[in-house]
């Protein structure tokens, strides 16, 4: 029999959870971690939420599908038929759905025999995620079809707007801000708010992992945990540096022989499709773009990529920029004529109206970035100009586009003006309102 498939996922969380070491508590990750494998350099496709998402449920970047931009703000998949719900329901899987997607803007469009989501307003989160978490344990606890399932159960938090840690919860003062931020006294608040966000997210987390444990499916269950991409601060979300793209990804199955085990291998979450595939002996649809990491539970050391990519064309507002990264090094290309920063695309926060209060919106940006990851994890020196790295800067450019054209990217052969779709509230959000928060 098929092995089951359960998919959990947090909003906007990056890595800024307890496995990676940050002052973050999120006991029942953290434990799902040691008792399974952490893949510490695992990126997203895209560093903002539809389209990251697409890229891991159609194992493709996510342009190649058409998933440019937010679902609710007009954009979606070409053809659903390659999102792994539908794909695994063909195969004899019975699917459901519990709490946040974000790949469609009407959620029986992605192949769900049953999906649950109380939808509700920001300051509600807390309700909604624990509503899903319960929905989800209640399902597996009396779960009786005879066939396997892929459940994917989606939480908001740690998305804005936070909801406000209790007093006794931890003390702001001690708190350390995010490295791309300043260290104020409101952006410590924020940042513990950050923190409460994530212990509600870890507790939902909980109850589902109790639940599949309770209903005697465990051993029967590969458990994916991940995040969309990083956390929503300036800098962070909606940015091409490993601020942004990086993430958390962590997988768990009965007699897995990395169990306990980290990997550093370079890995994209466009790689997991194929993985899963080859864990549940189906056959690769061709439509795939990732490599299968399966040999990495055998062996943690082992490299699957010479290089990834990630991409952002729409979150908000129209800001195209492309990436590709190597274990050393990385380059980013900005595109369009705009090279100043683009207030929509940062999230509301204490940090973006200090920074924009301060002159974020009078600074321009370098269209090209080009990194040493090794003398430089922060992404602070851009190399670009230097001659010692011209043979690097060339490689990578090539390779980028090479990638932009072997994925079919609509930023070619447009004068990187790609349209928005009709009917779409987007592009130029900054041009209507300066200090526009709009995001998702």
């Amino acid at each position: 029999m098929k092995k089951n498939i359960l998919y959990i996922h947090t909003h906007d969380s990056g890595r800024f959870l307890e496995p990676f070491g940050v002052n973050v508590k999120t006991p029942n990750i953290m434990r799902l971690a040691q008792e399974g494998t952490l893949f510490r350099q695992t990126y997203c496709a895209a560093p903002t939420c539809s389209p990251s998402r697409v890229g891991l449920l159609s194992g493709q970047a996510p342009h190649s599908t058409h998933m440019l931009g937010l679902a609710q703000r007009g954009f979606q998949m070409d053809s659903y038929d390659s999102h792994l719900s539908n794909f695994l329901r063909g195969h004899g899987y019975h699917t459901c759905l519990f709490g946040v997607q974000h790949e469609a803007p009407v959620t029986d469009m992605l192949g769900y025999d049953y999906w649950f989501d109380e939808d509700c307003h920001h300051s509600r989160f807390i309700q909604r995620d624990t509503a899903a978490s319960s929905h989800a344990a209640e399902y597996l606890l009396s779960y009786k079809e005879d066939k396997p399932f892929f459940m994917s159960v989606g939480f908001i938090n740690t998305h804005r707007r936070y909801p406000e840690a209790p007093a006794d919860f931890v003390n702001p003062d001690y708190v350390m801000p995010p490295m791309t931020i300043p260290d104020t006294k409101e952006n410590r608040k924020d940042m513990a708010d950050f923190m409460y966000s994530a212990k509600i997210a870890d507790d939902c987390v909980g109850t589902v992992l109790e639940a599949l444990k309770k209903s005697g499916r465990e051993d029967d269950t590969i458990i994916i945990f991940t995040t969309d991409h990083g956390i929503a601060f300036p800098f962070m979300k909606c940015n091409c540096y490993d601020t942004g793209i990086g993430v958390t990804l962590i997988m768990k199955y009965k007699n897995n022989p990395s169990a306990g085990k980290v990997s550093d291998s370079l890995l994209s979450q466009i790689d997991i499709y194929p993985t899963l595939c080859d864990m549940l002996g189906l056959e690769k649809p061709e439509y795939l773009q990732g490599k299968s990491f399966v040999s990495l539970f055998d062996d943690t050391e082992k490299q699957i990529n010479d290089e990834i990519f990630a991409e952002v064309t729409y979150h908000a507002a129209y800001e195209p920029m492309r990436c590709i990264r190597t274990r050393r090094y990385k380059l980013i290309r900005y595109f369009d004529y705009h090279n100043s920063y683009v207030p929509a695309n940062i999230d509301g926060s204490p940090s973006k109206t200090e920074m924009i209060a301060a002159g974020l919106l009078k600074q321009t940006r370098e269209r090209e970035m080009l990194f040493d990851l090794e003398l430089d994890p922060l992404e602070r020196k851009n190399l670009v100009n230097s001659p010692d790295y011209k043979e690097i800067y060339e490689e990578l450019r090539l390779h980028l586009e090479a990638w932009m054209e072997r994925t079919s990217d609509p930023l070619l052969g447009t004068g990187y003006r790609v349209p928005k779709p009709e009917g779409a509230w987007v592009n130029r959000l900054q041009d209507l309102d300066p200090e526009c928060t709009l995001s998702e």
